[in-house]
């Protein structure tokens, strides 16, 4: 594995860094962008409606990505063989903060498959309980953490 990361070095950590950017940068997007403008829609049903959709659209974009980042992840700490050396507890560390947010957003697809189900139904109050609280905590966590994992990434990348 560390052979074929020494070749593909550059592809790899390119690979890695726009996924984060993608993963993060979409929902920063989405939250910060996107959801004022949800507000301004006046019909509760259409908003929702909205909301499910937009989530579903980044859903698509992000996961590809999200794999990505798993994938180019382990090359790295493979490659750079940063379990050997003091970097270990800080490469886990974004390991599992990576892992938190892949756990929350795999809990946010499920969220907004229920919302969007329930609002089939017509169960505005459930598809409501369901979407509001991935807008509210659920994004602006992963967003944080996001950014946290971010900054070790190039901690780590200038430190190696």
């Amino acid at each position: 594995m560390q052979d074929i990361f020494l070749e593909y070095k550059t592809l790899i950590v390119f690979l890695h860094v726009i996924s984060a950017v993608v993963w993060v940068g979409g929902m920063i997007a989405m939250r910060y962008a996107a959801h004022y403008s949800f507000l301004e829609i006046e019909s509760p049903q259409k908003r929702l409606e909205r909301i499910a959709h937009a989530l579903k659209r980044l859903f698509y974009i992000v996961l590809p990505f999200v794999v990505i980042l798993i994938v180019t992840a382990v090359f790295m700490i493979k490659g750079y063989g940063l379990n050997e050396t003091h970097f270990s507890a800080l490469s886990h560390a974004k390991e599992g903060i990576w892992s938190i947010m892949f756990i929350n957003l795999i809990v946010m697809i499920l969220r907004r498959n229920r919302g969007e189900k329930m609002l089939n139904e017509g169960n505005m109050v459930g598809a409501k309980a369901q979407i509001e609280l991935i807008g509210k905590f659920m994004v602006p966590l992963n967003i944080t953490l996001g950014i946290i994992a971010v900054f070790l990434g190039t901690y780590l990348s200038s430190s190696l």
